[in-house]
């Protein structure tokens, strides 16, 4: 079966009331474009960012390959100056590294303490955030993160997704943007929330034969661009030149419905998590049994999970 590939849908001038009523109902994604960002499109060059972050330590990811793979870790944590991140990550090759003089470099910003902060540009970097315009398409109240993101020019993330909305701003650069849809998610040979098909391009159909039957959404950022991300929905980005972006996240569920003690929002919600917990629980009661009629009763708990909680309103 040949992959299918969809555009993203672009969108122009688009008010709070139009997302908020006509477009976020619907749970796909959608690129937002002429929204007012703020004065950080133009600002933020590589001198800008690298007066204005100054020298202040950032945990950063250092990968010796362009595919970045959470799974396997293919990358070590160091630490930099911000201003020496910035120009190290403009570089193609670089005169100082960690690891060799192409190695690829990827800030994803983090809370003051990141067992209990949040990442919140304003707060962590204040020179920087006042340049920055959050679109207002969602209440105050729901707010929960803005993560900043400097990447490598060919640096590739893995597939993954996040347990809320999101809006990826592009503020510098271009990103090609690869989405799959959560009802796809039995294609994608998941990890947890992640991925284990690093290549999506050319991926290795002996290992993955199903990867193209995954429906591909796919949109091209640049400077300016909002991609709204709803949350469940796999993304795989790739930087196709020295980028800058900021991530706002916001709770598409009630509080009450996430992890407290989740700082970074990737924490399946609660109700989720415990579900998982017993369907384990239920799995090693079924291995009491033997084959045959281990086989008979899993068929009917998938049956009667697939009638009772399965959507049939989705796409």
């Amino acid at each position: 079966m040949a992959e299918q590939r969809l555009p993203v849908p672009r969108l122009r001038g688009v008010s709070r009331e139009q997302f908020l009523e006509h477009l976020y109902p619907q749970r796909k994604p959608l690129v937002l474009e002429g929204l007012d960002l703020g004065p950080c499109t133009s600002k933020w060059t590589v001198d800008y960012l690298s007066r204005a972050g100054g020298a202040k330590e950032v945990k950063i990811h250092v990968a010796p390959v362009a595919q970045m793979d959470f799974i396997s870790k293919n990358f070590v944590y160091r630490t930099l100056p911000f201003n020496k991140l910035v120009q190290r990550a403009a570089e193609e090759t670089h005169k100082e590294f960690f690891i060799s003089e192409d190695e690829k470099y990827y800030l994803r910003s983090l809370g003051e303490d990141p067992r209990k902060d949040v990442a919140d540009i304003r707060q962590q970097f204040p020179s920087l955030g006042g340049d920055i315009k959050f679109p207002a398409f969602f209440k105050e109240e729901q707010f929960f993160s803005s993560v900043f993101r400097i990447s490598s020019p060919g640096l590739q993330l893995w597939t993954h997704y996040d347990v809320m909305d999101n809006f990826l701003i592009q503020v510098t650069g271009k990103k090609r943007v690869t989405l799959f849809s959560p009802r796809d998610a039995h294609y994608l040979y998941l990890s947890g929330s992640k991925s284990e098909v690093l290549n999506i391009d050319s991926p290795d159909l002996d290992k993955y034969p199903l990867f193209p039957k995954a429906r591909r959404y796919e949109c091209s950022l640049e400077a300016g661009d909002v991609l709204f991300i709803p949350a469940l929905w796999f993304h795989n980005v790739t930087s196709e030149a020295f980028g800058v972006g900021v991530n706002v996240f916001w709770k598409h569920l009630p509080s009450e419905c996430y992890d407290r003690t989740d700082t970074y929002g990737n924490k399946d919600p609660v109700a989720a998590s415990r579900a998982v917990q017993i369907l384990d629980r239920a799995l090693k009661t079924l291995a009491e049994l033997p084959e045959e009629y281990r086989d008979f009763y899993a068929r009917q708990m998938v049956l009667r999970i697939q009638d009772k909680a399965y959507s049939k309103n989705l796409e």
